[in-house]
């Protein structure tokens, strides 16, 4: 918005501690130049508007804000002459998009030297070319600084995440070896065991009669109960005094594969009233050679899936070969980190999930949001940890009026409130040397509210830290989420 245009006098402009250095010839350009301003209380520009001047304060109060969400946050407040805002990259030109980074608002009548942002420009770079120079290289400069150390800190991340990965992937991948080579040991066994049955004197129907027992064994085997441990032990118990008392040879061990296996004394009883005497320890020894392989290939089964679900999170976590900007579930986004992170997390921390499902899809980069919730696990993790190692890590998604929220609480020491305002400053850490770069909340910070236009904040008391990331619902006008495609 413009105010209302007062005369300019280079005397004056010249008392400002930016010009008064020029000479009267310069300040005279700038009077022609630019022009003397006076706002009425209320706002000046708006963060995200085209950067069109530059503006100096001369006398007033000036507040500058930043918008965080959906509320602006106030900055900075001033009375200070001479201070100023507005097109500070302008001479930069088109190399970088020139939009006012923050909102500037007046609480009382004041005025300003006004500057347009392209005179402002042609100033700087005539009167001020070296300076200009430096400007730049330091502009440039942190821009790669900050991509070089993001990119290092999400290497760092990876890494940690590989090993773990791999630790996570070679506990079902052994298991499988291991239970494929048991179960070649009970086949074989089992194949002997049909071979000394059918070489008896025993009728086909008889035979039959154990097929059907071992069909039906099978299908238990796949309807198992989970029992407590005090009533596997009572089963276990009664199961191997039954097969004691029909002179079944190692009746103890196979007494817990029965009982792992669902079956119990009233389906021992079913088996030994389908078979005669003679043929009733050979039948419960092929019988348990059966259940030991279904067991088996259930535990091989159990294996593989979860090496399928460890790789499909990890898919979905890296978003390999999908669009870098659309439509994501965050719930998905959310269980793939946690099933990454979760050799880190460990046994001891529990991880409770409080999920609303009916939240809707949103507008994302969700790479780059997996790696905030990786930055925010780690610190809840890593907070617990340093208070013993027990704790519970809850992770909660609600509907918070239009935007979409994603917390993190942990039952850690909390963030003391005088660190509290620091946190999200780079290079700023807790941790001991070496373990932390400072800028995990750096980073996320700047993924969630510059990228995302959302929000990142933290409620904490001991016992008690919750870190909050507030999405929008919709894509802003300059963005359009693309399409996944089959």
């Amino acid at each position: 918005m413009s105010g209302q245009v007062l005369p300019c006098n280079p005397e004056e402009i010249g008392s400002l501690f930016l010009f008064e250095k020029l000479s009267p010839e310069q300040l005279a350009r700038l009077c022609a130049a630019g022009s003397v301003e006076r706002f009425e209380p209320g706002p000046v520009y708006g963060e995200g508007d085209a950067a069109t001047c530059f503006y100096v304060m001369i006398e007033g109060t000036v507040v500058l804000y930043r918008r965080v969400g959906g509320d602006d946050v106030e900055v900075t407040r001033t009375s200070q002459s001479g201070v100023y805002a507005g097109a500070m990259q302008a001479y930069l030109a088109d190399r970088v998009r020139q939009v006012y980074n923050n909102s500037m608002r007046v609480t009382e009548p004041t005025r300003f030297f006004v500057v347009p942002a392209d005179t402002f420009s042609d100033i700087m770079q005539e009167w001020f070319p070296m300076a200009v120079h430096l400007l730049e290289g330091l502009f440039f400069g942190s821009k790669n600084t900050q991509r070089t150390v993001g990119q290092r800190e999400r290497l760092l991340a990876l890494g940690s995440l590989s090993a773990g990965l791999t630790h996570e992937l070679n506990n079902p991948a052994a298991a499988a070896v291991r239970a494929t080579s048991t179960l070649r040991e009970r086949v074989a066994k089992m194949r002997h065991k049909l071979g000394v049955i059918s070489a008896g004197p025993y009728p086909r129907e008889k035979l039959a009669n154990l097929i059907e027992i071992q069909e039906r064994t099978a299908e238990r085997v796949a309807k198992a109960p989970t029992l407590s441990p005090l009533e596997a032990s009572d089963r276990e118990d009664a199961l191997t005094d039954w097969l004691d008392d029909h002179d079944i040879a190692d009746g103890w061990r196979m007494a817990p594969t029965f009982v792992q296996a669902g079956l119990d004394v009233d389906w021992l009883e079913q088996v030994a009233a389908a078979v005669d005497e003679e043929v009733l320890p050979s039948a419960i020894g092929w019988l348990n050679y059966t259940v030991e392989t279904e067991l088996l290939m259930d535990e091989i089964e159990d294996s593989t899936t979860r090496i399928s679900h460890l790789v499909d999170a990890a898919k979905q976590y890296s978003q390999l070969d999908r669009a870098p900007y659309r439509m994501a579930d965050v719930h998905e986004l959310l269980d793939s980190t946690l099933v990454m992170l979760s050799g880190k997390i460990g046994q001891r921390i529990k991880v409770v999930k409080e999920y609303d499902r009916t939240l809707p899809e949103i507008p994302a980069y969700p790479a780059e949001l997996n790696q905030v919730w990786t930055n925010l696990i780690d610190n809840a993790v890593s907070a617990i940890n340093s208070a013993g190692g027990d704790g519970t890590l809850t992770v909660r998604t609600e509907l918070d009026h239009d935007r979409l929220l994603v917390e993190f609480r942990d039952t850690g020491p909390g963030v003391p409130e005088e660190i509290r305002g620091r946190i999200f400053d780079p290079f700023f850490t807790t941790k001991p040397v070496g373990e932390g770069t400072g800028l995990g909340l750096d980073i996320s910070w700047r993924i969630v509210v510059n990228k995302h236009h959302g929000h990142l904040q933290v409620e904490s008391v001991p016992g008690d830290t919750r870190f909050q990331v507030l999405l929008p619902l919709t894509a802003t006008d300059d963005e359009t989420p693309q399409e996944e495609t089959a």
